[in-house]
């Protein structure tokens, strides 16, 4: 006759009892920091600092060491030079503008471009974002994540917001994808299958493919606007969590309990420290890299064709009245669906112009953020979720863009009044 859940536990206890003995106990260091990481009152500073530290050295190694220290100049001051040189500046063949350099207007005269990252060619802007920019911050941000992971830190971080996700239909364990999606959202996607259940995965891949920028976007940003570097995560957390909350109530289906190994603190190994790094990073390189020179090579077409110009017109009117963004922001708002690195680079020439106020950078880099997500990501979801997951999911992100992006304009219209 089957035992009923009960007298399996009761069973279990009684044999435990049989046979297992307890002995003494010395309560070390590294125990006492295992459970001051776990309880919020000292874990969640931790956490804070941790995060902190993350950031800290992502934008020191990738941004200052290596993207400003290095990479710009070998791309601005003798890659480019050497391509326009090589093929004579000229301008006016649509080859030399598709793949070196489209130029850029000043006082109605089509100039040559002076960097890599605005040149918008398949070999300048194409090669710069993925090796200049990202490569360095995807490097930075996979290492530490598989430090963090190889430590023992990051299954305490799961249990520490547990039961914030859980608000939102989710566990704790959703920060790992949560925390892959910024390196690269495609990564950060696949590993959504740890997800017990369908809600959960669904859950996921919407709000990792709305909320969660990727490396690539993140390292731009952080060369064009520092500055505002702590309001756009704190909008996109705002964001995160809210529809999060929002798409609970109304998506079916069940959010398990967190069940998840917790080990003890240990050394890192770094036979595994670099295992990981060269799995995710190869799998960027595979994956997102032919999909920048994809973008950029569909971009250039767009607009030698004049097929950006024709869409700008027939889109411009509801994006400038709905997200109060200028005219001139519309082109890389629809570039975004392509490629959302190389869109934010796009707004960069339009801030070095004068054309956008502050808080029109915000909401336009904002709006990139949560716009759809790339071309890559777009295509994982079509493989990881069922016709009716995705037909959902496009409708959520329809929807979240914009409410969310019209909550910004008016957030904006309100501070001009005021």
């Amino acid at each position: 006759m089957p035992l009923s859940v009960d007298e399996r536990w009761n069973l279990i206890e009684k044999i435990s009892k049989q046979t297992v003995e307890f002995g003494a106990r010395k309560h070390t260091l590294k125990d006492a920091i295992a459970e001051l990481t776990v309880k919020p009152l000292t874990g969640i500073p931790v956490a804070i600092a941790v995060l902190y530290g993350i950031w800290s050295f992502f934008v020191d190694f990738a941004g200052t060491l290596f993207t400003d220290g290095f990479m710009v100049r070998l791309f601005d001051e003798h890659w480019l030079p050497f391509l326009q040189n090589a093929f004579h500046n000229n301008l006016d063949n649509w080859a030399y503008r598709l793949f070196i350099d489209a130029g850029h207007i000043e006082n109605g005269v089509l100039v040559a471009s002076d960097n890599c990252l605005e040149a918008f060619g398949v070999l300048t802007s194409g090669f710069f974002v993925p090796f200049g920019v990202v490569l360095w911050a995807v490097l930075a941000f996979y290492l530490m994540f598989a430090l963090l992971e190889d430590v023992g830190y990051l299954p305490r971080l799961a249990v520490l917001v547990d039961t914030v996700l859980h608000k939102i239909g989710l566990h704790g364990y959703a920060i790992v994808p949560t925390f892959l999606s910024l390196g690269c959202n495609v990564p950060g996607v696949t590993a959504t299958r740890a997800l017990e259940t369908r809600k959960q995965r669904f859950l996921m891949i919407t709000l990792l493919s709305v909320f969660v920028p990727c490396g690539a976007q993140i390292g731009i940003m952080q060369d064009l606007v520092p500055e505002l570097m702590g309001w756009i995560f704190l909008t996109l957390a705002i964001g995160y969590l809210g529809f999060g909350f929002i798409l609970n109530k109304i998506v079916p289906g069940k959010s398990p309990e967190i069940i998840m190994d917790v080990p003890p603190y240990r050394m890192p190994m770094m036979k595994n420290i670099v295992s990981k790094l060269w799995v995710r990073t190869s799998r960027f390189l595979l994956v997102a890299v032919p999909f920048v020179l994809l973008g950029c090579l569909i971009v250039g077409l767009m607009y030698l064709t004049g097929a950006m110009d024709w869409l700008a017109t027939v889109l411009g009117p509801f994006l400038m009245s709905w997200f109060g963004v200028p005219e001139e922001t519309v082109s890389p708002l629809i570039a975004g669906f392509l490629r959302k690195d190389l869109a934010v680079g796009m707004l960069g020439g339009l801030m070095e112009q004068g054309i956008m106020t502050t808080f029109q950078v915000f909401t336009s880099v904002v709006l990139l953020c949560i716009y759809f997500p790339c071309l890559a990501t777009f295509a994982l979801m079509l493989k990881e979720e069922n016709w009716k997951e995705f037909l959902g999911s496009i409708a959520s992100l329809v929807a979240m863009v914009l409410v969310y992006g019209g909550l910004i304009h008016l957030v904006g219209i309100m501070l001009e009044v005021a």
